[in-house]
């Protein structure tokens, strides 16, 4: 009887590995397929990190002292971005504004080196970072469109639509406002007031400027819903829906 092993070939004693074996082989290395799991995960994330932060939420920083005592200078907010174009704006919100015109002035662009400008722009592109920050207001809604907005009544607070409110948000020894101001708020725009109201170059102070002091919706970037640094200072920003609960519609 003839040897078997004779009767095969040198090529057929050894099975062909294909590419996509040794691939799978390769894959199935422990550290490997730890690599290969470690990048997905942190691909995923950045994805939907940049989906969050393109049509849901954002970051930003407050740059100014004229919404104390609600916002610190140098916290860190989060935005809703689906306001106002899916969310309407209400009175009481605390809306992220670009600048409706003539409002902020020359805007200093601060140096930065190619290193440190390639991570901000990195982190901004999934909103880790805010370096527009400054070319941003933030301000609190006072009157929406087609309210009748003036300053003051006799106990020197402001009136809605006739109705006088008692801003609770502010402190206890700042004036609803030191300026007489009556205005009606045109279709598609927003009267805006900061809480630090003798320290806020807000819808008051630019009456003078083409868009009377107000701010179309278009500028709105969104609603601020929450304080996320630093921690000491997280809270929930209420938008005060009781203040504004006697107003009549316009």
């Amino acid at each position: 009887m003839k040897n078997l092993g004779s009767l095969i070939s040198p090529q057929s004693k050894a099975p062909r590995t294909s590419g996509n074996g040794k691939f799978k082989k390769f894959r199935r290395n422990v550290f490997v397929s730890l690599i290969f799991d470690l990048v997905a995960i942190v691909g995923t994330a950045l994805v939907l990190s940049l989906l969050i932060k393109t049509f849901l939420l954002r970051s930003f920083f407050i740059p100014s002292g004229s919404m104390l005592e609600t916002l610190q200078i140098d916290d860190r907010i989060i935005v809703n971005e689906l306001t106002p174009d899916l969310m309407p704006i209400q009175r009481g919100d605390i809306v992220v504004f670009k600048d409706p015109g003539g409002w902020l002035g020359p805007v200093v662009t601060e140096e930065k080196n190619p290193i440190e400008a390639s991570v901000e722009w990195f982190l901004s592109a999934f909103g880790l970072a805010a370096p527009d920050s400054s070319q941003h207001l933030v301000k609190r809604v006072i009157g929406v469109a087609g309210d009748h907005v003036q300053c003051c009544d006799a106990n020197g607070n402001l009136m809605i639509n006739g109705v006088s409110i008692d801003e609770t948000y502010l402190g206890s020894d700042v004036p609803p406002s030191s300026i007489d101001f009556d205005v009606v708020v045109p279709e598609g725009s927003i009267w805006v007031m900061g809480d630090n109201r003798e320290n806020s170059q807000d819808s008051r102070f630019h009456e003078d400027l083409p868009s009377k002091g107000f701010v179309g919706e278009g500028f709105v970037v969104g609603r601020a819903l929450v304080v996320s640094w630093p921690s000491a200072h997280w809270k929930f920003l209420d938008n005060h829906a009781d203040v504004f609960k006697d107003v009549p519609k316009p």
